[in-house]
């Protein structure tokens, strides 16, 4: 087993640490593991700058992991490096969708095995490196409204912006074009959704069926913006079934233009914009993982 370098963050409470610290016992029993904590881009910059032949473990959720990914991008160290996840805090979307285990010594074990796949990655025009999902719509509306109540409320700041955006949506019309082909001719949308990852916000199949690991994007429009076909997308959304309406379409493929009136995008949970027009591409097998069941 080569030598890892485990990222985590310095910021990280007592119970990440404890978390953190499970890893480690199971990591440590059969290979070097060397730990940098970093809070800011230019830390991370620095730490990977001296990565050599070690591998790169990440102890954190969905932000942390978009945060190496991108960092091992600009250095051009992804495609030859092995990436595993340890996953901490309460959302770990892409965890889930790959069923990575939420307990940290659970996930170091799936290190440890020694089994790896090389995922898909998703990469804009802007050069951002995606690694679950992108949405815009009511999704990202959500998170522009969520902002100025997370100071004060936290997380559950972005309940709120959930509340606030379902209760009065701004609809975007846009075009939606795959692999050169139109989706979606322009009009009015609730929400696009571009996905290599299946699930957001904890564990809701926003994309069901979105394989990192299949060579392809999932890409979700929907134009129910009725009042009641609106209500019907949000509670089918909670069962997974909303992609079977009417009202959405769907379609696979590797690049992804959406133009129209001024939208803002959700990426990773990064919050960007206003755009005009936005594009992403597929890369598959970018980086290799280990991932649980997978083949050596």
């Amino acid at each position: 087993m080569e030598d890892l370098l485990l990222i985590t963050n310095s910021a990280a409470g007592t119970n990440e640490q404890d978390a953190v610290d499970a890893a480690l016992e199971v990591l440590r029993v059969g290979t070097r593991v060397d730990v940098a904590e970093t809070s800011e881009p230019e830390e991370l910059d620095e730490v990977l700058a001296d990565l050599g032949a070690r591998s790169v473990v990440v102890a954190g959720g969905d932000g942390s992991l978009h945060a190496v990914v991108n960092a091992l991008w600009r250095h051009e160290l992804l495609a030859g490096t092995r990436l595993g996840l340890v996953p901490l805090g309460t959302g770990n979307d892409f965890a889930r969708g790959v069923d990575i285990p939420l307990d940290p010594a659970d996930a170091a074990a799936v290190i440890m095995a020694g089994a790896t796949r090389r995922i898909d990655l998703i990469v804009d025009d802007a050069g951002l490196v995606v690694v679950n999902n992108v949405h815009l719509g009511v999704g990202a509306q959500a998170s522009r409204e969520a902002k100025a109540w997370k100071s004060r409320l936290g997380r559950f700041g972005y309940v709120v912006g959930a509340i606030k955006a379902a209760a009065k949506p701004d609809f975007i019309r846009v075009q939606v074009v795959v692999d050169g082909e139109p989706l979606l001719r322009r009009q009015r949308v609730v929400q696009v959704a571009i996905g290599n990852g299946s699930t957001v916000g904890g564990g809701t199949e926003l994309i069901p069926d979105a394989d990192p690991t299949d060579g392809e994007l999932t890409v979700i429009v929907s134009h129910a913006v009725r009042a009641l076909s609106r209500l019907v997308y949000m509670a089918r959304l909670k069962g997974a079934s909303h992609h079977l309406m009417k009202e959405v379409v769907r379609a696979d493929g590797h690049h992804v233009e959406v133009e129209g009136d001024d939208f803002y995008v959700t990426a990773d949970g990064e919050l960007s914009g206003p755009h005009r027009r936005r594009t992403w591409d597929l890369r598959e097998g970018a980086v290799e993982m280990w991932l649980p069941g997978a083949a050596s």
